[in-house]
């Protein structure tokens, strides 16, 4: 009898492909688009078509009150913390990893299986997230905290194909969405203006406020604290005659932005929490990456706590963001990572 597996289905090319992929292999699939946030009947409509081209059911799941509780709230909160989050990292753990993930099992499915571009590899015994073979679309970071019972029950079929192998694939099996445009921005905020979402979110005015130098001194006026995050040079008003200024740290307490030069944006260093470990076979010299967009750079990581760490770089790194995760590599693969709540030279 052939495995079974619940594929979540965005409407997209990706998702669609994996699909096709596992339909391809001889396993039973069952299609799931979430319904999560907003208007989402183009989503559903066309992850429905791919189903019915395949030869599958498919299901919707409206997971929107989960969604809005564990995914959005928590990022406008960091936001208005002063902290830039990665709402991705977030829906991945509770929604399609979580919630998707209890849902799948209790359907009597064997594994469940996305779009990512990323593998699970067998090391030692342990299944680990790998990275994917094309580096351009690599969203290992984004699941390094999945854990070890659900890395052991989950399918990547993307994890070693290209981008555009995956747009050819869609083309060559005429899938009903192999035209269609990825999408480029987080799904809630589909115009990527994030400080304007914050602010409709939480029914805030603009508050402007002063612009600090390392010193503490005056040198400007910004419009709102959660409008700014570290590195971000455009936003603010002020003179600098001796070149551009960005942004170090926020403080939602005084609604003050501290800039400085771009040397200062770089640190040597950073803490974490909420410290996970995906394997106890790593040493301390791990490549760690502080953003999604970010190359893994040489580190020596010591845990510090129960859940804490330190991470010390070879080389100084720019615009480490509080707020963000750090994902500890060793070679191609993940072997744990935290949230950065502090950053020093």
């Amino acid at each position: 009898m052939p495995k079974k597996v619940c594929v979540a289905m965005s409407g997209g090319v990706d998702s669609s492909v994996a699909a096709a992929l596992l339909v391809s292999r001889g396993f039973s699939v069952e299609g799931v688009t979430m319904r999560l946030w907003g208007d989402a009947d183009r989503d559903i409509a066309d992850a429905a078509r791919v189903a019915d081209f395949l030869g599958f059911p498919h299901i919707v799941l409206d997971l929107r009150p989960a969604f809005r509780a564990q995914v959005v709230t928590p990022f406008v909160g960091a936001y208005l913390g002063g902290l830039t989050p990665n709402p991705c990292v977030v829906c991945n753990r509770e929604i399609k990893f979580g919630a998707l993930y209890t849902y799948a099992r209790e359907r009597g499915c064997d594994f469940l299986s996305t779009g990512h571009y990323a593998r699970v590899t067998l090391f030692d015994g342990a299944y680990l997230i790998a990275r994917g073979r094309y580096p351009r679309k690599d969203q290992s970071y984004v699941l390094y905290h999945l854990p070890p019972e659900v890395r052991a029950r989950i399918l990547l079929p993307l994890g070693t194909l290209s981008k555009p192998q995956v747009r050819r694939l869609a083309r060559e099996w005429a899938l009903p969405v192999a035209a269609r445009p990825d999408s480029q921005d987080i799904c809630f905020i589909p115009d990527g203006d994030y400080a304007d979402f914050v602010e409709r979110e939480a029914a805030l005015s603009v508050r402007p406020g002063d612009l600090l130098d390392t010193a503490g001194a005056v040198v400007g006026r910004h419009q709102g604290f959660w409008r700014y995050t570290v590195g971000q040079r455009r936003g603010f008003s002020g003179g600098f005659p001796d070149g551009p200024r960005f942004v170090l740290s926020t403080d939602p307490a005084r609604n003050t932005v501290t800039v400085g030069k771009n040397d200062e944006v770089f640190s040597e260093r950073l803490t974490v929490r909420g410290l996970v470990w995906a394997t106890d076979r790593h040493g301390s010299r791990l490549d760690t990456k502080i953003r999604y967009s970010a190359r893994a750079a040489a580190s020596a990581v010591t845990q510090t706590g129960p859940d804490s760490a330190e991470v010390v770089f070879d080389a100084p790194q720019r615009a480490v963001t509080p707020g963000q995760s750090a994902v500890f590599y060793d070679g191609d693969r993940v072997v744990g990572g935290g949230t950065i709540v502090r950053a020093s030279v």
